[in-house]
């Protein structure tokens, strides 16, 4: 989890290092766009080839590729002395991220219990919020400094948290359900025990997960039949079963919709958009930044502790119609002050008031939900690939907001743009309702069982 939060500490930083990157490096507004919408490209790279390589080399060894990967992009971002060297550790940076976001949840999941898999599983969203914060922080820290000193700080610092994570995942212990597909169902065994509450419960979901795998009932503990993922994109796209592709509906939408909220957009954004509202001090847009990250902190605290006790869909159905209400108030409060030349206080505290319920209502529902969903549904013979896909719509899509929304509020201003996203999250409500069933408190074999 800890790899999630240095991740998205470079995000958080990402806003505000945005300011100081296009005054020292005299770069336009294209190329701030490119920059900071390039890390959610190359994270499909990431994300697409993690399916294969953490079944390959297992869920451990795969985080410890995130963290290599991320120190590297950190080391780059840090050290660069041009545009085009930055460029570079952003790529490099956003493969780290694809392989993380998928390989975080899957592995949450497959180590934890039913009853609890909610609120664990949700724990990267959580890690997510506070990186968001932490970076939020550091940039409000470090934005008296020298310019050309400061955003080099912000997005180099990350390489120390990096190193220190890649040594320390070695101590956890590997997916369970990743070693029985390989057939070490003593080592399986083993983990489960220290993971579950009782031996019988161990033994328990070692018997459901064998079942889950294909294991017939007559292997011993002791097997060595192996699963070398032979036909998963046959079944998972090309001749998917009628359930399988109910999975991918559910799975895609809810990444797809995660994204076209235009929740990482704003993120990247916020000092832009609240420069325009008529905030012009850097200390005061950074300020607001700190406040929204810790309103995303406190509801996703809030969410991952009732996820298990109120369900995935009434929480997700709650945070995408608040959301939907939010960008309205957002859009409504924007179009006054684009019309207005003494940019009133109040509409300045209503903009700022609907994004953090925005980025609330997001930490409620969409934010930690959407990691929870996307590594539980899938059965566990396609879980890694089928996450890893879902996630790469997920990547795409907010490549593809975060490379085009400052041109997209050129030309229909950022109330505009407002008022789309709102459009976008009443759809997102209504396909929620129809397509996603509840999945609390079920294990991960008997979820396969509701898409039949």
């Amino acid at each position: 989890m800890k790899i999630v939060l240095v991740l998205y500490t470079d995000i958080g930083v990402m806003s505000g290092a945005v300011i100081f990157i296009r005054e020292n490096l005299k770069i336009k507004s294209t190329q701030v766009e490119i920059l900071v919408g390039i890390l959610n490209v190359c994270s499909l790279i990431g994300s697409l080839a993690s399916g294969k390589t953490s079944d390959y080399l297992g869920r451990r060894y795969t985080i410890v590729l995130a963290a290599a990967t991320f120190l590297i992009g950190a080391l780059l971002m840090g050290l660069a002395p041009s545009f085009p060297f930055l460029m570079a550790g952003r790529i490099i940076a956003g493969i780290g991220v694809g392989y993380s976001l998928m390989i975080a949840p899957v592995y949450t999941a497959e180590v934890s219990p039913a009853m609890t898999r909610g609120l664990l599983t949700s724990l990267p969203e959580v890690f997510i919020v506070f990186g968001i914060l932490l970076g939020y922080i550091i940039n409000y820290a470090l934005s008296g400094l020298p310019q050309h000193i400061n955003w080099r700080l912000m997005l180099g610092i990350a390489a120390i948290p990096s190193l220190v994570i890649g040594g320390g995942v070695m101590a956890m212990p590997e997916s369970p359900r990743w070693l029985v597909m390989k057939g070490r169902l003593d080592e399986a065994k083993s983990v489960l025990i220290k993971v579950s509450d009782s031996a019988e419960e161990a033994e328990f979901r070692l018997v459901e997960i064998k079942k889950a795998a294909s294991f017939g009932s007559g292997h011993g503990d002791s097997s060595t039949t192996r699963w070398h993922g032979q036909g998963v994109w046959k079944e998972l796209l090309l001749r998917p079963s009628p359930a399988v592709r109910r999975m991918l509906i559910a799975a895609i939408g809810i990444n797809f919709f995660m994204q076209a909220s235009g929740n990482d957009a704003v993120i990247y954004y916020c000092p832009e958009v609240f420069r325009a509202a008529g905030i012009h001090s850097k200390k005061l847009l950074f300020g607001v930044n700190v406040i929204m990250g810790f309103a995303k902190t406190f509801f996703v605290l809030v969410s991952a502790l009732y996820l298990d006790r109120f369900g995935r869909r009434p929480l997700l159905l709650l945070g995408s119609s608040g959301m939907a209400v939010s960008l309205v108030v957002l859009g409504l409060g924007s179009k006054f002050l684009e019309h207005s030349n003494s940019k009133p206080v109040w509409a300045i505290v209503i903009c700022i008031v609907a994004v953090c319920g925005f980025v609330s209502f997001f930490s409620i529902g969409l934010g930690p939900i959407t990691w929870v969903y996307s590594s539980e549904i899938f059965p566990l013979r396609l879980r890694a690939q089928g996450s890893g896909l879902a996630i790469s719509v997920n990547r795409l899509v907010s490549g593809v907001l975060s490379m085009t929304f400052l041109s997209f509020a050129e030309k229909i201003t950022f109330g505009g743009v407002f008022f789309v996203l709102a459009g976008i999250m009443v759809v997102g409500t209504v396909f929620f309702y129809v397509f996603m069933p509840e999945t609390k408190g079920k294990t991960l074999e008997e979820i396969e069982a509701l898409f039949e």
